[in-house]
């Protein structure tokens, strides 16, 4: 297939449902109450309750903005990505030349630090794009591996299988035209074309050279005019779900955002905090005084009271009046009220997103835990972790895997051709004192190997490091088997 034709609608009409949801979840994720503002304005205004959102309402006009926003939803989506990639995944090959390679393209391109955004916005957005591209001028040594968001590409499935995407973005135009630069990845190539349109419709096809950031791609357009050759029989493309299914959309590939679902438990959590802080300015001390209290500061200027002042004059009081006349107004604030009613939609809003209330900072009375009451207290963030990590690692060893099929075509690698292995850990870090109590308990029982003491106690140590460790424990304890020639009488 080619890149769509002039006057196409854009985004295409079958994906813009998915658009929509992912728009109302950026402005959550955000945390800018301006774009949950800007969102519900035109959005549904009511909740399933009945009641009117508190970000749907209008605020009236030279009215202060007194609405209050938790970003509750950013914080779920960093705890996803946390507990997926807070600890580097380990990646392995078994040839040692492709390992190296493989090491410096995973260091140069800093891709530890770009799953982590990654998961990140995967966790909000329901999924992102994994891309192989490269640019010599940019990086001249090595290809790239970069990161597209869902409201950026039009993937095409079959059986569930993404056999094309096109990735897009909008470049700064003049005037009322919208100028989209299309990216579409097939097997063995990629195209490039240039549109200018409106802001529903492509439009016509321009030439590339007509807008200064995708000039340059000119030149490196091969003799179809419009495609670069990959050089590898793949698509230099993966998907990668946030989890699955999709409950809004069901039967189609989409991941599922961590948020769906959960939009009117996070409008109400922001309507307690809104109404909690009214509390807290509506109680502040107020002092009601008679008008002979007041001092007049003359024609047109109004009056104020002085509260520094100690002696008054003799003033014109009703004699009926008890007391000095001054009233003292201040109005109690619900503090448990609010507090409970907070905490109860946080927990169910961080439940119904899959995570424990511990992982969002809940139940934490800062004291030092193992790693097992970790799991157990956390045991619902690691289910979600784990059904999470099955995706990832699938999509990374596939991207990595083109990323090392792309470096020997282009840059000339000569590695060998090897699917890597993702080991994304069990996202705890054990506690020292446990592992040696445990081990201990076993070696007591003769049920472990020194060879697999060690390789518990230092993971991330290869075979070689650990057989040496293993033979100076040996050694120093006395258990290595003795030379048989040098013990042997006549060996001198």
């Amino acid at each position: 297939m080619s890149l769509p034709d002039n006057g196409t609608m854009w985004p295409p009409r079958s994906i813009a449902p998915l658009y929509d949801d992912i728009r109302v979840d950026d402005a959550w994720y955000s945390g800018d109450a301006d774009r949950l503002a800007k969102v519900y304005r035109y959005g549904p205004q009511t909740r399933k309750d009945g009641r009117r959102r508190l970000w749907g309402r209008h605020r009236q006009p030279g009215k202060r903005e007194q609405r209050l926003h938790i970003p509750l939803a950013g914080e779920i989506a960093q705890t996803s990505a946390d507990l997926l990639f807070a600890d580097t995944p380990v990646i392995t090959v078994g040839d040692t030349g492709t390992q190296d390679r493989l090491d410096e393209l995973l260091d140069e391109g800093g891709v530890p630090e770009l799953l982590l955004t990654a998961a990140e916005t995967a966790a909000a957005l329901s999924g992102v794009f994994l891309r192989v591209t490269w640019d010599r001028d940019a990086a001249p040594d090595r290809p790239l591996l970069t990161v597209v968001h869902p409201d950026q590409a039009v993937p095409e499935w079959r059986f569930g299988i993404m056999t094309a995407v096109t990735f897009w973005r909008a470049l700064p135009g003049t005037g009322s035209a919208v100028f989209r630069h299309l990216e579409r990845h097939e097997r063995g190539k990629i195209l490039h074309g240039l549109y200018e349109g409106t802001d529903d419709q492509l439009g016509r096809r321009v030439p590339l050279t007509e807008h200064p950031e995708t000039a340059g791609l000119a030149a490196s357009l091969g003799a179809e005019g419009d495609a670069i050759t990959t050089g590898v029989d793949m698509l230099t493309a993966v998907y990668v779900p946030n989890i699955g299914p999709n409950r809004k959309h069901r039967g189609a590939p989409w991941g599922r955002s961590d948020l769906q679902g959960i939009h009117d438990l996070l409008d109400a959590l922001d309507e307690v905090w809104t109404s909690w802080l009214r509390d807290i300015r509506l109680a502040r001390a107020r002092l009601i005084v008679p008008d002979g209290y007041l001092r007049n500061n003359g024609p047109g200027k109004g009056a104020t009271f002085d509260d520094d002042r100690e002696v008054y004059q003799s003033l014109a009081i009703p004699p009926s009046e008890q007391g000095n006349g001054i009233t003292l107004s201040q109005f109690a604030i619900r503090v448990e009220e609010h507090r409970s009613t907070a905490e109860s939609i946080l927990r169910q809003a961080t439940t119904a997103a899959g995570y424990s209330p511990t992982s969002v900072g809940l139940d934490g009375d800062g004291a030092a835990v193992t790693a097992t009451e970790i799991a157990a207290r956390d045991h619902r963030s690691m289910v979600t972790r784990g059904k999470k990590a099955r995706y990832w690692r699938r999509a990374i060893a596939e991207i990595l895997y083109v990323l090392l099929a792309v470096d020997r075509a282009q840059f000339g690698g000569k590695h060998a051709d090897e699917r890597p292995t993702v080991d994304i850990g069990d996202g705890v870090a054990e506690d020292p004192g446990s592992t040696a109590q445990t081990l201990s308990l076993l070696a007591q029982a003769q049920a472990v190997s020194t060879d697999t003491k060690v390789r518990t106690l230092h993971p991330d140590w290869d075979d070689t490091a650990v057989a040496e460790e293993v033979a100076r424990i040996h050694e120093e304890t006395g258990q290595a088997a003795p030379d048989p020639v040098g013990s042997f009488p006549l060996a001198a």
